[in-house]
């Protein structure tokens, strides 16, 4: 069972975090595309059937993924736990300090960074302009929150203190 519920973690991490990671990072840069496009190229359709702009379209995919597989994401820490439980090591340091991290990544893109991309989004579809510092401000943040997961991902590898030579 241990095996199984260390598989589904792995595969749970790989498929949802892994592009919330890569959406979430490509999202700064779209937003840069539409604050460089000249007025009215982004201006919303007045026919219901007239396509979006592009640039509008692509960052609402990528908000759509963010938005999806982080709830997919949930999966991630339930099935981290359930090994963590089966393995006995609830209590060690390294697999506390990676929850807490975890934790943390999650509250950085629940209350900053998926807001932060609805703002962008609800603005660009209006062709409203966007605050020149936005893009950057949500890419220091998204570069925070691939950070945590990096360190939770280093963390999960090394196993401070892992009797498997590691």
């Amino acid at each position: 069972m241990t095996k199984f519920l260390l598989s589904a973690h792995v595969l749970a991490v790989i498929l949802a975090i892994g592009p919330v990671t890569v959406a979430a990072s490509m999202f700064p840069a779209v937003t840069r595309r539409v604050l460089a496009a000249p007025a009215g190229a982004l201006a919303a359709p007045e026919a219901p059937e007239a396509p979006e702009a592009p640039d509008v379209t692509v960052l609402r995919t990528l908000h759509r993924i963010c938005r999806v597989y982080a709830a997919v994401g949930l999966a991630v820490p339930v099935f981290g736990v359930a090994t963590g439980a089966s393995l006995g090591i609830l209590g060690d340091a390294w697999l506390i300090v990676s929850a807490v991290l975890t934790a943390v990544a999650a509250v950085l893109l629940a209350i900053v960074i998926l807001p932060r991309q609805d703002d962008i989004l609800a603005a660009a579809s209006k062709a409203e302009p966007l605050h020149e510092r936005l893009p950057a401000r949500l890419a220091m943040t998204t570069g925070v929150f691939n950070l945590l997961w990096a360190t939770v991902t280093v963390l999960m590898i090394v196993r401070p203190g892992s009797t498997t030579g590691a």
